[in-house]
């Protein structure tokens, strides 16, 4: 019976050295092929050119490299870009380049459909497949950072995880992806400019603080009352307000870094005086942002954009509070690609 071959991804490089070692080969050798599996994101051991041929077999005969394929690419008007990416096992996530005139941001998956249940999201409404392993979310940075190359013609500045999935429910993977796209030995991309954005685990909300991480932390709020916030995301029933808000302020406490929260305004469901002021009220115990964010329909209707006058209400409420809020306009709607949309659509 074959064996199945490991992902030599998987392995640190403590354990490629040990393993060079153990076949009666040097242990630097396992620093190449390092290099090779990270920052040079080989997709094949007949790429690492500066390794013997029977070396290459060696690791063929014992590894695989699982890596992602970008099977369809599609442009938007406004010079977005939704990757429909491959996975080994054929599973298929999205992700985004999204250009601005200073900046170019990946948004990324973390799992394959998601593990929560907002009512307004489409990937929501697959079903949670599995988490990604830390090198398919590597290798989807890799892939923008060579589109903004490509199109843009400057690399990456920004990563946000935005994409399917809750980061959190991923959290291992999550973080050790971080930690190579970071790395010198990685991408060697400075944490501050990368964003895990949540639904809001409490849990892990605390885990992160006490890990100290230096990347920023995002809250997919939309509401700051718990009855509406747990009609639209019914998760909330387990992770109400008053703990997520706990969790913040260990979150601020233990790090000093000022929280985003992303805020939708739907018509007849948080476009009143009193959804704002409880915004504002659940703001106050920390510096913050609030990004709001524009609608886009996922094609039944039931939720709608708010009137401009509802989102203005929030903006002057906001800033004359003190609070940092900008309004977001969505990038790609035409080809799926905006906040909310991505749901394997092609």
């Amino acid at each position: 019976m074959e064996t199945k071959k490991k992902d030599i991804r998987a392995l640190t490089k403590d354990q490629l050295r040990n393993f060079f070692v153990e076949q009666g080969d040097k242990a630097f050798r396992g620093n190449q092929v390092y290099e090779w599996l990270w920052q040079k994101s080989a997709h094949s051991f007949d790429a690492m050119t500066n390794v013997s041929k029977e070396t290459r077999q060696m690791l063929e005969d014992h590894f695989v490299i699982n890596h992602i394929r970008v099977d369809q690419m599609q442009r938007s008007s406004d010079g977005t870009i939704k990757n429909a990416v491959r996975l080994h096992d054929g599973l298929v996530v999205e992700s985004v380049l999204i250009p601005t005139e200073t900046r170019t941001t990946a948004c990324v998956s973390s799992q394959v459909g998601c593990s929560l249940d907002c009512r307004f999201c489409a990937t929501a409404r697959m079903k949670r497949m599995r988490n990604l392993n830390a090198d398919e979310i590597y290798d989807q940075v890799v892939a923008i950072d060579n589109e903004s190359r490509l199109y843009h013609d400057r690399p990456l500045s920004n990563i946000v995880f935005m994409g399917m999935g809750e980061p959190l429910m991923n959290y291992n993977n999550v973080l050790k992806a971080i930690e190579m796209i970071t790395s010198p030995e990685g991408l060697g991309m400075s944490p501050k400019r990368i964003t895990v954005s949540t639904s809001g685990v409490p849990k892990m909300i605390k885990k992160m603080a006490d890990e100290e991480v230096k990347f920023g932390l995002a809250v997919s709020l939309h509401s700051a009352i718990d009855e509406v916030r747990t009609s639209i995301m019914p998760f909330n029933a387990n992770f109400p307000l008053k703990d997520l808000r706990e969790a913040l302020e260990y979150w601020y406490s233990k790090t000093k870094n000022r929280i985003t929260y992303e805020y939708v305004v739907w018509k007849g469901i948080n476009d009143t005086q009193e959804a704002v002021d409880a915004l504002v009220k659940f703001c106050k115990f920390a510096p913050s942002k609030v990004n709001l964010i524009e609608y886009n329909p996922i094609d039944d209707g039931e939720f709608q954009q708010a009137s401009e006058a509802a989102v203005t209400m929030y903006q002057n409420t906001l800033e004359r509070n003190g609070i940092t809020v900008t309004v977001r306009r969505s990038r790609g709607k035409d080809i799926d690609a905006a906040c909310g949309q991505l749901a394997n659509k092609q």
